[in-house]
């Protein structure tokens, strides 16, 4: 049986970013967590601790130690060179821009040792598209977490016709030892499965608002009361947080341009960025 995956990095300190780092080091890994410069690393560093009290509050483990311990285990930096030194396993958790991805993956490929596995968070792109710039296509693959990891624990996994079947095995087990439930695609599917469902629920919401047919609040009162669900697709945007839809629909075709800019003049230029920034399409204390 092939050795534990315990030394994570995680590339890029977002939302969800430093959530999959502080998860991983809740649950025992060794984690640095990477992000471009110490100004951006100050801003992960109050996230983190945001997250230690949201555990504390939250999750039922995070007690004698447990939440202080994994504090202990996360490093900062931004060095990529000695954020990658001696991984088991790096996850991308950047911008959603495939350019970008490819750049950084091409500098993790050159700067890791051999036995790093590669892994990207992207939520729409497919591994086929990124894999050749790590220069390891046999040890990438996609590995794909929702937002609020320490309840909404799935995590989905996907390879490419060239991933090593034994490194695919090798994530399914490092998510399970994370606390996530492993769900495993059995071919290349834009959007995963989570994506798949949600982005097109998330489309025709922002189309319902922006279009001016409905306000946000009573597109997602019409959708709780007609589902029964928890939360209506403007909630669920706040909790995502508002730039990773926003990347998703620049880069898509003309119409959804039009909501990405509408998403931008609206929302994003005026700070109102969702739950993190105490504003989105709702206000949040």
């Amino acid at each position: 049986m092939s050795a534990a995956i315990t030394k994570v990095t995680v590339l890029g300190t977002g939302v969800l970013g430093s959530q999959i780092a502080y998860q991983s080091a809740f649950k025992g890994c060794t984690v640095t967590a990477y992000d471009i410069n110490d100004d951006v690393l100050a801003t992960a560093r109050k996230r983190f601790a945001t997250l230690s009290e949201t555990y504390a509050r939250e999750v039922p483990d995070a007690k004698d130690g447990a939440n202080e311990a994994a504090l202990t285990r996360l490093t900062l930096t931004s060095d990529l060179a000695a954020a990658v030194s001696d991984a088991d396993l790096v996850i991308e958790a950047i911008p959603e821009v495939a350019d970008l991805k490819r750049q950084t993956f091409q500098k993790v490929g050159e700067l890791a040792p051999a036995k790093t596995i590669i892994a990207t968070n992207s939520s729409t792109l497919l591994p086929s598209e990124l894999k050749d710039s790590t220069g390891r296509p046999d040890r990438f693959l996609a590995l794909h977490f929702a937002n609020r990891v320490w309840q909404l624990n799935t995590a989905e996994i996907m390879g490419t016709p060239d991933t090593d079947p034994a490194v695919y095995s090798r994530v399914v087990e490092f998510a399970k030892a994370i606390g996530m439930v492993p769900i495993e695609l059995h071919k290349e599917k834009a959007g995963y499965v989570l994506n798949s469902l949600l982005v097109p629920f998330l489309h025709a919401a922002a189309e319902l608002a922006a279009g001016g047919y409905a306000d946000p609040a009573d597109v997602d009162t019409t959708w709780r009361i007609g589902t029964g669900a928890p939360l209506g697709p403007f909630q669920i945007y706040d909790i995502i947080g508002l730039n990773t839809p926003y990347n998703i629909m620049a880069h898509g075709d003309a119409e959804s341009q039009q909501l990405a800019a509408w998403l931008k003049t609206n929302y994003i230029d005026k700070g109102k960025l969702g739950v993190e920034s105490g504003e989105g399409f709702y206000k949040y204390t």
